[in-house]
């Protein structure tokens, strides 16, 4: 039941500092009042039942400020938002701390500053030191009861006895959070004060002297009638024949991969089997021996089919939509600017879009840190000597695109100098002189490790680690990113992700008798490539379409013995280029299983064809950025 609570209060609590950031820009939204006080209310009665005093206390005492915020005893104030997001941190806090293992008991009691600034938060907003004391009564008047009755019920329940588990066995929240709160009108207040009655007597002895003097899981604020109604029909309507069903339900992600591991190999299998099905085809059979082969062709097509669905529909239960990671920032946002005094506002749009689970769980750091270096660098401090308005605008958004997802970082600040960033490169010896000498190249020189624009580090950057953990970490994945900036207008971070890592469609190809697949998103067509080809600085070129393309020998830059090459692949990336191979054997989309033990330049995992032969994945930052491993090896070289 600590799972299964920890789960959902993170979820409220995210959702919280949400509102109150919203609550911030927009004061007389009600509806927002509303539900921070009822976000709270809920963990509250949750962190009751399973015994977590120091949580019960913060959010009661947030829970009085938002009673009276949303009766209109107050009004939102910045002392008000300050104190209810300190209140949001420390329950996050300590739901992150249960979620990684911590035991309940070693939690650390509500701290004294949190405790001032609430306090002082409800009797600066209103006259309202009678909110924490209105609960007394109740708590008072429920302890009869309890006496009266200790013996009628044995196990938690609600709403006049009904279990709070639900028909599959798991903990229903709602008819909890009712028995522990007994804040219905039409709940029988001994059935209420029963069931309140395990969570006050296993608290009370661990309750602090400033923790004692505040109800540990009784609302301070009129209940909504109409919802224990709600949650009791909903209850009947699920144990009844044909009723509702619960539409989610949680699974531990390592079974996920498990199964999806199970279901790429089933794939890998019936395409194998296909591929000899069509080698016995070309033998000649008849009687039964050929209504056997017509059998095993049909069965096997229906055994193909259902695989490949079955690899599509495990695919998609690992898919989360990156809003998820996005809601992590406001706050950040928010508090940096106030260090750095600057005025800012995060605009955030696409977050319905969806990625692979693994890449919105490693996302998170990269995007802090390019945040971190928007907010620090870009940002203007005298933004209205520039011309600009005072506030300035970060924008997050995110959107698919193909068979990738695209993350980009915006903000409207003074932009890069790229003579500025080169200047800078080689004066700290990370470069040549006659290195990085286009406007691309000079920008990208913020990801090479140790790069910094900042004579002294502070701390919030300078030290020239951020955006080379940036790169290394958007890579990993077989991603790329880049940056577009102008001076006086702004800079761009822009990220391309594959929408899911285990499976890409690529174009199977074959050089110095090696096999290898290229992703299939940097492909765009292929040529012909001619015996003698016209040179530019010693190097080779192809006029295609008009426009004369470099030609990359892919034997030659993964370090094989170049062969003789007459198919080229053009590809389709920022800069276009072509590359050369000895021949083309078709599309197809590869379980891919990551390097792991070994670092090989410009291959980024292996996989198994049809055939069942091993084939190398080239990386796709590596096509993407002209067959080079990064910046970082140009300036090496």
């Amino acid at each position: 039941m600590l799972k299964d609570f920890v789960v959902e209060a993170l979820d409220l609590a995210t959702n919280v500092e949400e509102h109150l950031l919203t609550l911030e820009r927009h004061p007389d939204d009600l509806e927002i009042l509303n539900a921070v006080f009822r976000a709270f209310h809920t963990i509250k009665g949750g962190a009751g039942f399973v015994n977590l005093p120091a949580m019960v206390s913060a959010c009661h005492l947030t829970e009085n400020l938002f009673d009276a915020l949303r009766t209109g005893k107050a009004s939102v104030t910045p002392l008000a938002i300050e104190a209810a997001l300190q209140a949001s941190g420390f329950v996050a806090d300590q739901l992150n701390e249960l979620s990684n293992g911590a035991d309940p008991a070693s939690l650390a009691s509500m701290p004294q500053d949190l405790e001032d600034i609430l306090t002082q938060a409800i009797e600066g907003n209103a006259a309202a030191p009678a909110a924490a004391p209105a609960a007394a009564p109740v708590a008072v008047a429920a302890a009869p009861a309890v006496a009266a009755a200790p013996s009628a019920v044995s196990t938690p329940s609600a709403n006049g006895g009904a279990s709070v588990l639900g028909a599959d066995g798991s903990l229903d929240w709602n008819a909890l959070y009712q028995a522990v709160s007994g804040g219905a009108g039409d709940v029988p207040a001994s059935a209420s004060a029963v069931a309140a009655a395990p969570v006050e007597a296993d608290a009370a002895p661990e309750e602090s002297p400033a923790a004692s003097s505040h109800p540990k899981s009784l609302p301070s604020a009129t209940p909504k009638p109409a919802a224990p109604a709600a949650a009791q029909g909903r209850r009947a309507t699920d144990n009844q024949p044909g009723g509702g069903k619960e539409e989610s339900i949680r699974i531990d992600a390592g079974k996920l991969d498990a199964l999806l591991e199970v279901a790429g190999e089933s794939v890998q299998a019936a395409n194998q089997a296909a591929v000899l099905l069509e080698k016995l085809q070309q033998f000649k059979f008849e009687g039964t021996a050929a209504s056997l082969m017509s059998t095993l062709a049909e069965t096997l097509g229906r055994a193909s089919r259902y695989s490949s669905e079955l690899q599509r529909a495990t695919l998609s239960t690992r898919m989360q939509p990156v809003g998820r990671l996005f809601q992590k920032f406001p706050r950040l946002v928010r508090e940096l600017a106030k260090d750095l005094g600057k005025d800012v506002d995060l605009a955030i749009s696409g977050a319905e879009t969806e990625v692979d689970r693994v890449v919105v769980d490693s996302l998170y750091d990269p995007l802090v840190h390019m945040l971190r270096n928007s907010l620090d660098h870009g940002i203007e401090t005298d933004r209205g000597a520039a011309g600009k308005p005072n506030k300035a605008t970060i924008s997050l958004k995110a959107w698919q695109e193909a068979s990738s997802v695209m993350i980009e970082i915006f903000d409207d600040g003074k932009g890069m100098d790229p003579d500025f960033l080169r200047k800078k490169a080689i004066g700290k010896g990370l470069i040549g002189e006659h290195e990085a000498q286009s406007h691309d190249e000079a920008l990208q020189l913020v990801f090479l490790p140790g790069f910094s624009t900042k004579e002294v580090a502070s701390s919030v950057s300078g030290r020239g680690v951020g955006m080379d953990v940036v790169k290394t970490a958007v890579e990993k994945h077989r991603g790329t990113i880049r940056i577009d900036s102008t001076l006086g207008v702004g800079t761009r971070f822009s990220i391309r992700l594959p929408i899911e890592l285990s499976i890409i469609p690529t174009m199977l190809v074959r050089t110095a008798g090696a096999a290898l697949a290229l992703p299939m998103a940097v492909v765009e067509r292929v040529v012909e490539l001619p015996a003698d080809f016209d040179e530019v600085g010693g190097a080779p070129v192809l006029r295609d379409q008009g426009r004369p393309l470099p030609v990359h020998s892919l034997a030659g830059v993964l370090g094989y013995e170049p062969g003789s090459e007459r198919v080229g692949i053009v590809m389709a990336v920022p800069h276009p280029y072509i590359l050369g191979v000895e021949a083309v054997e078709g599309t197809a989309d590869l379980v891919i299983k990551p390097l792991t033990a070994i670092q090989t330049n410009g291959i980024t995992g292996t996989a198994r064809s049809a055939e069942g032969e091993l084939v190398l994945v080239v990386g796709l930052s590596f096509l993407l950025e002209g067959c080079r491993s990064s910046v970082k090896a140009v300036a090496q070289v």
